[in-house]
């Protein structure tokens, strides 16, 4: 397996030509457009599976279950699409979800996801952060970033949060924000977090929607963001939140499109 073993430091190859020709290049950690035919197997896993044995519906009763086909994950165009549908044969819904861990694991850093977004009640598609561990996560001791979410039946709105012993939902403390993206279905927009530190910072294009610092005496409960992560991204379907007010089934299937996801050590 290939591993990209980001922060602190990378050791990657950019020559003094490119670097003088495009000067943010030397800001560019890692990068896929989605130009080839296939997605990379050096950069992404595919998961398949409901959670099942150990946390069905991934805790949260979610009703897809994520299979790698090309029905699900397929690139046109140099975009990933993401699907979800309702299968008549299992009478369930199938979608899917990539993930770049043991491939490409990082702490701090600026990263940035461009994407158009499914329309319809019961989806939920999300952009986020796991620790990359060789062992079992400790949720939510471990943590976990949330770079972007959103559920159908409340379109518009844009949620970054984070999730941490001391904070999250289960215990009605997580730290969250949220902004309205009317065009969030129709048009591309990128969904960002800037990681230092001291503090995590959440954007839509250039808008900046939350903000949260590291206090002096936060310890692991509060701030156990000290340590690699990876990025997921997935379609969920339903489930205690994306589900709240029931899924449209007639209205599947649905695309999540991904344009680009770039990784820079700071922000641009």
């Amino acid at each position: 397996m290939n591993k990209l073993i980001i922060f602190s430091f990378i050791i990657f190859c950019i020559s003094c030509n490119d670097l003088t020709k495009n000067p943010s290049k030397s800001n560019l950690v890692w990068e896929d457009n989605f130009d080839d035919i296939d997605l990379n197997p050096n950069f992404w896993n595919i998961y398949s599976g409901n959670g099942c044995p150990e946390l069905c519906g991934f805790g949260n009763n979610e009703l897809q279950y994520y299979v790698n086909d090309s029905k699900t994950i397929q690139i046109k165009h140099g975009k990933l699409i993401l699907t979800s549908y309702f299968d008549t044969i299992s009478n369930s819904f199938k979608s899917a979800k990539i993930t770049t861990n043991g491939k490409i694991d990082f702490h701090k850093g600026h990263l940035e996801v461009k994407a158009k977004l499914p329309l319809v009640v019961g989806s939920w598609p999300a952009i986020w952060l796991l620790p990359s561990l060789d062992r079992k996560l400790n949720w939510p001791l471990d943590g976990e970033i949330d770079i972007m979410e959103n559920v159908g039946y409340d379109s518009c709105k844009i949620f970054g949060t984070i999730h941490t012993a001391a904070y999250n939902h289960t215990i009605g403390t997580q730290k969250s924000d949220s902004i309205a993206i009317s065009t969030a279905h129709n048009e591309f927009h990128t969904y960002s977090l800037n990681w230092t530190d001291s503090l995590l910072e959440w954007y839509v294009d250039t808008v900046l929607f939350n903000r949260i610092k590291r206090k002096s005496f936060d310890r692991v409960e509060q701030w156990p963001f000290n340590k690699d992560f990876h990025l997921i991204i997935n379609l969920a379907v339903g489930g205690d939140w994306g589900g709240k007010l029931g899924v449209d089934t007639s209205n599947y299937p649905k695309e999540f499109i991904i344009d680009k996801v770039s990784l820079f050590k700071e922000k641009p």
